[in-house]
């Protein structure tokens, strides 16, 4: 039987297709596999050989630098990442040195050596294959706050040029002079992310309060849309963390902490060295005489003849000073607050809490105290301190200008869960979680 022509080419062709099929799938399936996408990013490297360290793909470093007025500290933070859940602080490295950076306003060039000495304990933290992933930073406070700009500025140029050449993951706008509002901010995240409380919705936040040396800061969720209009904008600072956005009522008022307030009480006048230099306060004992040093500045402070009654012409002299100069702001009562630095110091003073283990008090127990401290000063008693009676007077006051009622209770610590309450912990993470998003901190 003989096949047309056509079909025989039919045949041929089926027979062509069959065999480059064959042909075609038995090389894929010889060929090494690619993935669909390679990573964007990664934290790590895998195991190249049995001897290789390996470094989980779970971990997040984050360095920063505290540039305070009396020193400068560096903080190395590994977060543990787990997906769909909150980052875990897993470990936390610390070092610090003296004298501050703005030490050296007038020679920057010395600056240098304990940069890199604080960066040489970054390199010794974190593995070498997560530097360049690992973001560095530094924040001023107080110190360079009060530097002439110029000076300021070059001091932070110093920083950037030695960061520049540290092979971490570092951008020149992660150097900078913190505002208080963002030091507020940043203990606000610090103290909720150490509760396990900042990633839920329906978790209550707590609020925090600070009193330092020249300032004092309040920050607190604000929840109610009414209150939020109702504020002036810097009263109010938004962020989102955790896909979650978050509304702080957050001030800071400069010229309101402990030292500089002192200061106010006393008689002087902050940041003018050729004013008065002897004070005399009532807010002293009648027979005390002394000196006191404040920014730079040596005092001579006397407390006043006997004769009035010292905690109520304290007293008065405080309400003086601080009339009309914080803000009152609704809420506050319903709100749990944890307060910190001069606020747990003074309380330690009276005996109210354990210096190593903190605790809770009430507005109530600065009051009272600071009435005991005033009257046993006027009797002759607690020399050794001497300003006592005037701290504890306007801790009192301060509280109740910023509406805390007297059973207002306060939660003191200067830890939480091990680790210290520092703005640094919030800052660092702050600023991890805007490199992600924006690629800025």
């Amino acid at each position: 039987m003989r096949f047309p022509k056509l079909a025989f080419v039919f045949m041929f062709v089926g027979c062509l297709v069959v065999y480059l099929t064959y042909v075609k799938r038995h090389y894929d399936d010889s060929k090494p596999q690619l993935p669909d996408q390679l990573p964007l990013h990664r934290m790590d490297i895998h195991k190249q050989s049995t001897s290789a360290q390996v470094v989980s793909e779970s971990f997040q470093y984050g360095i920063m630098f505290d540039a305070g007025s009396t020193g400068t500290r560096i903080h190395i933070f590994k977060f543990q990442i787990e997906p769909n859940e909150a980052p875990k602080l897993a470990h936390e490295t610390f070092r610090a040195i003296k004298p501050g950076l703005s030490a050296y306003a007038d020679d920057p060039e010395k600056s240098k050596e304990g940069l890199l000495e604080l960066l040489n304990v970054a390199k010794d933290t974190v593995p070498e294959t997560l530097w360049s992933s690992s973001p560095l930073m530094l924040r001023a406070t107080a110190g360079l706050r009060l530097l002439p700009g110029e000076k300021a500025t070059i001091l932070l140029d110093k920083v950037r040029e030695v960061f520049s050449e540290s092979l971490f993951l570092y951008r020149p706008d992660s150097v900078s002079i913190m505002d208080g509002t963002d030091e507020g901010m940043s203990a606000w995240i610090t103290i909720n992310f150490l509760l396990g409380v900042l990633h839920g919705t329906e978790s209550p936040k707590v609020g925090m309060l600070d009193l330092g040396g020249g300032s004092t800061q309040i920050t607190f969720a604000l929840q109610d849309e009414k209150t939020i209009q109702s504020l002036p904008l810097d009263y109010v600072t938004s962020f989102q963390m955790f896909n979650i956005s978050h509304a702080l009522y957050s001030y800071s008022y400069l010229g309101l902490g402990l030292m500089s307030a002192r200061l106010a009480v006393l008689g002087g006048i902050e940041g003018q060295p050729s004013g008065p230099q002897e004070l005399v306060s009532p807010c002293l004992a009648p027979d005390y005489s002394g000196q006191w040093e404040h920014a730079e500045v040596l005092y001579t402070v006397k407390g006043q003849k006997a004769g009035e009654p010292i905690y109520e012409t304290c007293l008065t002299k405080v309400e003086k000073m601080i009339y009309k100069r914080v803000r009152k702001i609704e809420g506050v009562k319903d709100v749990d607050f944890y307060a910190f630095s001069y606020y747990y110091d003074r309380a330690v003073d009276l005996g109210l809490i354990d210096e190593s283990t903190g605790g809770s008090v009430k507005v109530s127990d600065y009051i009272e105290g600071a009435k005991k401290v005033c009257n046993n000063m006027a009797a002759g008693g607690i020399k050794e301190s001497p300003f006592l009676c005037l701290d504890l007077t306007y801790i009192s006051v301060l509280l109740q200008e910023l509406d805390f009622p007297p059973d207002k209770e306060l939660k003191l610590a200067r830890q939480i869960n091990d680790v210290e309450t520092s703005w640094a912990l919030g800052a660092t993470f702050h600023c991890i979680e805007s490199i992600h998003k924006h690629g800025t901190c």
